[in-house]
């Protein structure tokens, strides 16, 4: 058996190599991609375009047609004519995986950037890989510690779950997410910083997540001056990444910063090829990608990936068609308040607007009854915030508001957490239930 199963693969190697070898050529490059005619090439193949013994650039079928197939760069298209030679490689993009990639820095095609050598994988695979069967996805039923307090209380977060950090820029997603990549028990974090500034790379390595924190990563990073191509295939490389992890029967936490930019670049991508323009300029194949994209994350038959998607609201407006896109595949939202992060509030999380729709399957009657008191008592509080600000609440009138106000202190101090600090999910529901016993209100 082992014979032929290996035997052929040789022999077709050997062809491959001995056979004449079809080459196309360039026929225009107009903006962000190229067309070449003649490849018999597939979507998603990789083609390799330039001169015989000159400079190779690696480009991918992402349309075609009678004229021949559109590709889109995977690097500089600096001095490609009309007329350049290309060649297919008859693969898709390639992914490492295996334990060997804890604590490694890859580029958006899974190539490492960290000037650490060669990966120590075990293997490649295909880039695409199939969406978990919805009837053979495993129940959500355990939580998911992520080492920040206001989260595992009162927006917990199930093994499995999908959840999207909606904010403005500046306001502490990144810094939120590191402080989850330190904090959670996964066995695994899989980072993807996708159309990041290259200067906030380095600062986010060593100062956000810490030699602790990548010691268990793997990070995956696609800068914003990168093509549109190779920023989007950041995201599902990660993704794949940690698949394979999940697949082996490990509970990995998938983080994504942002969502926002990897729509951003399928929209380039979609309008480059002839999209029309829909909503807001975005091609209609922008939010079917969204849709695969966030599909692959969630539960299988073993393991788990629970997806943390940071989506960067266009102007702080939380209805713009990307948040609204992302808000109805997701399993649940956190809000970041930029009235929070300019006082000073860390973690900027309004956790009256945020909501975790599996929290009720993973926490008891016990602890889903003190994080309602709580929600009650804050949001009695912000009810009648116009009133305590001039003057003209009188004390007595609500006891939910009478217990916010003598207890703003207590709750400030449950809801802040240091960057440095770590929370453990048993300690968080401890200074949870001291908090509520103070506050002595029933729900």
């Amino acid at each position: 058996m082992t014979a032929t199963l290996l035997r052929p693969r040789g022999l077709d190697d050997a062809r491959a190599a001995a056979g004449p070898q079809r080459v196309g050529v360039v026929t225009s490059a107009v903006g962000l991609g190229l067309t070449v005619a003649g490849l018999d090439a597939r979507i998603g193949d990789v083609v390799t375009v330039g001169a015989d013994g000159g400079p190779q650039t690696a480009v991918e079928v992402v349309a075609t047609d009678s004229n021949g197939v559109r590709c889109m760069p995977l690097g500089r298209l600096t001095g490609i004519t009309a007329g350049t030679p290309a060649r297919p490689t008859g693969r898709p993009v390639l992914v490492p995986t295996g334990v060997g990639l804890f604590g490694r820095v890859l580029d958006g095609l899974g190539r490492p950037i960290d000037g650490r050598g060669r990966l120590d994988s075990d293997g490649a695979v295909p880039i695409d890989h199939p969406t978990p069967d919805a009837m053979a996805r495993t129940r959500i039923d355990a939580p998911m510690q992520l080492g920040v307090r206001v989260l595992d209380t009162l927006t917990t977060v199930g093994r499995g779950q999908r959840m999207g950090l909606f904010a403005g820029s500046g306001v502490g997603k990144s810094s939120l997410l590191s402080m989850i990549a330190r904090g959670s028990d996964a066995a695994v974090n899989v980072i993807a910083l996708v159309g990041e500034r290259g200067r906030e790379v380095r600062e986010f390595l060593e100062d956000d997540l810490g030699p602790e924190g990548l010691a268990r990563s793997v990070v995956v990073v696609s800068t914003s001056d990168e093509p549109a191509l190779m920023r989007l295939r950041a995201a599902f490389v990660a993704t794949r990444i940690a698949e394979s992890f999940r697949d082996a029967g490990a509970d990995v936490v998938l983080m994504m910063d942002s969502l926002t930019r990897v729509a951003t670049a399928q929209r380039e991508i979609g309008l480059s090829v002839g999209e029309p323009p829909a909503t807001r300029g975005y091609p209609p194949s922008t939010f079917s990608v969204l849709a695969g994209l966030l599909e692959r994350a969630g539960t299988d038959r073993v393991g788990s990936i629970t997806g943390l998607y940071t989506v960067l609201v266009d102007g702080d407006d939380h209805n713009e068609p990307i948040a609204d896109s992302a808000r109805s595949i997701l399993d649940g939202h956190v809000v970041l308040d930029r009235k929070l992060a300019v006082t000073g509030h860390f973690p900027s999380v309004d956790a009256l607007g945020s909501v975790s729709r599996v929290a009720s399957k993973v926490t008891t009657p016990e602890q889903r009854a003190a994080a309602t008191v709580l929600r009650k008592v804050m949001a009695a509080r912000q009810g009648a915030q116009d009133l305590l600000d001039v003057g003209a609440y009188q004390r007595g009138t609500n006891p939910l508001v009478d217990a916010a106000v003598d207890h703003r202190g207590a709750i400030e101090a449950f809801l802040q957490q240091g960057m440095g600090e770590r929370a453990d999910a048993a300690s968080s529901w401890h200074a949870l239930g001291t908090l509520v016993a103070r506050l002595g209100v029933t729900d």
